[in-house]
């Protein structure tokens, strides 16, 4: 049974080490707690902010939440609003939502809109969205939604990482949630890469709010408090598991020391007596701005509804384990010890936590762990005693004392753990701790990894191996190994491939390292010796390696699931240990010269060197026949000019756009061209990529660069056929000159025809001609929704539009290409501001959190909206200004904020009145302030309307 406690007590505790990017110890934030400073209102220091300081730190008691999920977009959270709301029904839980972009580089199936007109608009639907789960706060951070991209490198340089952090930690301090629910951080084929960054910031801030020195004026001049979250979880899993009433006790997680929770759909909400599939599905709609409006019903059958499933990263209280707790088909489960107090479970409040020196382990040695348990504020822990459990084989610390805890007080205890000499290596072990005060009891645990004496894994992809390295820097060394060791190459090619071979014993090591490759690849010396490998050191060993065989399927059709696996050997003093690894074969093509093709919409015999298959599926419905979707790509080279086509099968047309919104190519039947210079980029914003349409509204084809190096529309060009127009409209800012295009489409409607020149100056770097990274995609859609259905293509993985490593290669013959001085690439984009947006002004007004992020300043110091009233069709607004800045007025109705008319002015100190020309009848008057003179904040404040 699970009682629900007063929100009032919040559980804080250690402070982890700080953001990678600078210096700290982990012993000195420890110290910090045991010093009493991080923990309660004592330890802010003294404001020396003045009034502004000390109104923000009144307006941050109004929103104290329980939960709040940090996602990059709008529609981020979607796939979790039955848990949410299930939380909010049955515990009383207050959720919040931040959102660090408003989605504005992504699609819209509504309208034409695009840039900060689209963020209105996707702002509009997550608000609407969230609150069909009784969800009210949403925190934009204001920051730019560029493309897709699978790097979180360039969304770091993009949102500027730390000023996003910064922001995002003044959320989390001024709205204290007690459970911070992320992304997936790490760089798992596909995810993008804005996820990625949006689950670091989330587990960076879970890290570093609750430290006084990280971002210390918001403490000394705003007025807010070191705040430390309890747990931190991710809002996905590993691992396997079936759906009905019984699925948060039967996953299988993929590996067993992970701690995953599952919270059932098929639940019934006690206010709707929908499921809470179904509530979530409803709210999915509500996103139609990106095709999500005519989503199916969940099933109607409950048992027929799955989990929602989540891994808890990171615990700073007692929990249950999700997969083994008696009570584990509760949905609240994984709120207990931090908004839930569990019946016989340690008070909440209770600090607990179990960290180790280092997670790995070699066979044989022994690391010490220390258990620290902290007692609330309010009431003591007496004659406390903790049982560790070790796994299977290993010795150690069987019991500590930590006797009678005062009120609010830390004790640490340490626990040595030795692993047995013959454990398993590169195998993942939990080490658990159970402890009891009087009839009270609570668990934690600590992952710990098995380590050979010397390891030897295959090279990292850079994104891959920075990740490695950023994990532990924020006290979650767990999350290593979440993406396995690929490379590519290209079929019936070779290439380099790096072992690198770690020593982690405490003295010299030598020995070989072996790799058993699969069939069909060979390498020049199968077996590497490496010597005086010294303690701590990394050393990279390099084999050449052939695909000798390139009848062998590529891409996703290769090996399984893409990958064709191999093993790893390397031996030491101590014996050997194995680990595995794969390589992917990407598709290769020789193109040679011809005569330039003549653009006409049709590829006529002779006019291409090279002819390559479009069929192959890599996201989306499966085609049905060749008939529903299947295509042939034509490349060839003229001089300086690369000529590509694409002979596209297509049973069904699309949505027909208006040659105007040639973007977002993906919503419709579209055909998109990949380039990828030198071979060699880590992301998509050092290449070139067009999305065509080969049909619009005028009878014209269109074309635009897209989530590449220099994005815009490039403009409009024939199409043949019925209905046709033999015009060219070019964009005045042109980004790809000396671009052509035409097309064809059939009648009646078979498919069409797409036919490219692609000048070689144009691209963003100097082409190398032997390896060349080329891609050709086709996107299928068979609805008038502008959504798609297929995606087919050439090289092919889920994501792989993002992913230039994956991308075929092509031999390109003929002279030298052109030298092109590269240039840094556009990520400039235009993002909605907060002050732009009357929902969030609103809502700042009334949770009394401010805008974007950034300080809430005081409405008595800087400018507040003091009365409004009507006068034919204006509204007379009248604001009191004692610092000059910007206003930004709107004249709002209904409860969800709907705009009837708005005003941006400059206003100098004193009483002024402003006049909003009105297309409706307002209830309210909102002001979001800008102070000028480079003061960091808004205020906000409104009025009604008389």
């Amino acid at each position: 049974m699970i009682q629900r406690t007063k929100h009032t007590t919040k559980s804080t505790g250690a402070a982890p080490p700080r953001r990678w990017r600078t210096l700290a110890t982990a012993s000195a934030a420890a110290a910090l707690v045991g010093a009493g400073l991080v923990t309660g209102p004592a330890a802010a220091a003294p404001s020396s902010g003045g009034n502004d300081a000390r109104a923000a730190s009144k307006k941050a008691e109004v929103t104290d939440l329980d939960v709040l999920f940090v996602g990059a977009h709008p529609d981020d959270e979607s796939g979790r609003l039955s848990t949410f709301g299930q939380w909010g029904e049955q515990y009383g839980s207050r959720v919040g939502v931040v959102t660090i972009t408003r989605g504005e580089g992504g699609g819209n199936a509504v309208g034409p809109e695009e840039g900060p007109a689209l963020g209105l608009i996707r702002e509009r639907e997550e608000r609407a969205a969230v609150g069909t789960a009784d969800v009210r706060d949403v925190f934009n951070l204001d920051k730019v939604d560029f493309y897709y991209s699978v790097s979180a490198p360039l969304h770091q340089q993009a949102w500027d990482a730390e000023d996003t952090l910064e922001r995002l930690v003044r959320i989390v301090r001024e709205t204290r949630p007690d459970v911070v629910v992320t992304m997936t951080p790490a760089p798992t084929p596909g995810n993008h890469g804005g996820h990625q960054e949006a689950a670091r910031l989330a587990a960076e801030a879970y890290a570093v709010a609750g430290d006084p020195s990280r971002f210390r004026s918001q403490i000394t001049k705003e007025g807010l408090r070191p705040y430390a979250p309890a747990k931190l979880f991710l809002n996905s899993a590993r691992g396997s598991g079936q759906p009905g009433s019984s699925c948060p006790r039967s996953f299988t997680p993929t590996d067993p020391t992970d701690d995953v929770y599952g919270v059932w759909a098929g639940a019934r909400s006690a206010a709707s007596g929908k499921t809470w599939a179904l509530v979530e599905r409803e709210a999915q709609r509500k996103y139609a701005s990106q095709g999500w409006a005519g989503f199916p019903d969940p099933s109607s059958d409950p048992e027929a509804i799955a989990c929602d499933y989540f891994t808890q990263v990171a615990s700073r209280v007692p929990f249950a384990r999700g997969d083994q707790s008696a009570a584990a088909a509760s949905p609240g489960t994984m709120l207990q010890g931090a908004v839930l107090q569990a019946r016989d479970g340690l008070p909440l409040g209770t600090g607990l936590e179990l960290t180790a020196e280092t997670v790995d382990v070699v066979p044989g040695e022994s690391v010490t762990l220390k258990a620290r348990l902290t007692a609330p504020k309010r009431s003591r822990l007496v004659r406390a005693t903790g049982t560790v459990t070790l796994p299977d084989g290993w010795r150690g610390t069987r019991s500590v004392a930590f006797g009678t805890v005062r009120r609010g007080k830390t004790v640490t205890r340490s626990i040595r753990v030795t692993a047995p000499s013959d454990a398993t290596p590169n195998a993942r072990v939990l080490v658990g701790l159970d402890v009891r005060s009087g009839s009270r009891a609570g668990y934690t645990n600590q992952k710990l990894s098995v380590t050979p004496d010397v390891s030897g894994t295959q090279q990292l992809l850079p994104q891959v191996a920075e990740f490695e390295e950023w994990a532990p820097t924020v006290g979650l060394p767990q999350l290593r190994g979440l993406v396995a060791p690929v490379l590519t190459l290209p079929s019936g090619g070779t290439r380099t491939v790096g072992v690198d071979v770690t020593n982690h014993s405490d003295t010299a090591q030598s020995g070989t390292v072996t790799v058993d490759l699969p069939e069909g690849f060979t390498a020049a010396d199968d077996s590497v010796a490496y010597e005086a490998l010294a303690p701590g050191e990394t050393r990279r060993l390099d084999l050449e390696v052939t695909n000798t065989d390139d009848t062998l399927p590529t891409s996703n059709e290769g090996g399984a699931g893409g990958d064709y696996a191999y093993t790893i050997t390397t031996t030491s003093a101590s014996g050997s240990s194995t680990a595995t690894a794969a390589l992917e074969l990407v598709p290769t093509t020789q193109v040679g010269e011809t005569a330039a093709p003549t653009l006409d919409g049709t590829v006529g015999d002779g006019e291409y060197a090279s002819t390559i298959d479009l069929s192959r599926r890599w996201e989306g419905e499966a085609c049905t026949s060749p008939a529903d979707c299947s295509a042939t790509g034509h490349v060839t080279r003229s001089g300086d000019d690369l000529y590509v086509a694409a002979e596209v099968t297509d049973d069904v047309q699309s949505a027909v756009l208006a040659a105007s919104d040639c973007k977002r190519h993906w919503r419709v039947d579209s055909v998109e061209v990949a380039i990828d210079p030198a071979g060699t980029s880590e992301n998509t914003s050092t290449t070139f990529k067009i999305g065509a349409l080969p049909f619009t509204a005028e009878g014209q084809s269109c074309a635009a660069r897209d989530a590449d190096h220099t994005q815009g529309p490039i403009g409009a060009f024939p199409m043949t056929g019925e209905g046709g127009s033999d015009e060219t409209t070019l964009d005045p800012g042109n980004v790809a000159p000396g671009f052509a295009m035409a097309s064809s489409v059939t009648t009646p409607y078979t498919g069409y025809v797409v036919e490219m020149k692609i000048p070689l100056a144009a691209l963003p770097a100097t082409v190398d001609p032997e390896r060349m990274g080329f891609n050709m995609f086709v996107y299928d859609s068979d609805t008038q929704d502008k959504a798609g259905q297929t995606r087919i293509g050439w090289s092919t993985w889920g994501g792989v539009q993002g992913d230039p490593y994956r991308w075929g290669r092509v031999e390109l013959g003929g002279d030298a290409p052109p030298e092109v001085e590269s240039t840094p690439p556009k990520l400039d984009f235009p993002a909605l501001d907060s002050l732009e947006s009357p929902q969030s002004i609103e809502q700042a007004v009334r949770s009394g959190v401010g805008l974007s992020g950034l300080p809430t300043l005081a409405p008595r110091s800087t400018a507040r909206v003091v009365r409004a009233t009507v006068r034919g069709s204006t509204a007379v607004v009248t604001v009191d200004v004692y610092r000059r800045g910007t206003a930004h007025l709107f004249a709002v109705t209904g409860a969800d904020v709907q705009e009837v008319g708005s005003a941006e002015v400059s206003l100098r100190p004193g009483r002024q009145q402003v006049r909003i020309p009105l297309t409706g009848a307002p209830t309210s008057v909102l002001l979001g302030f800008d102070p000028d003179g480079g003061t960091a904040g808004t205020a906000s404040s409104s009025t009604t309307v008389r």
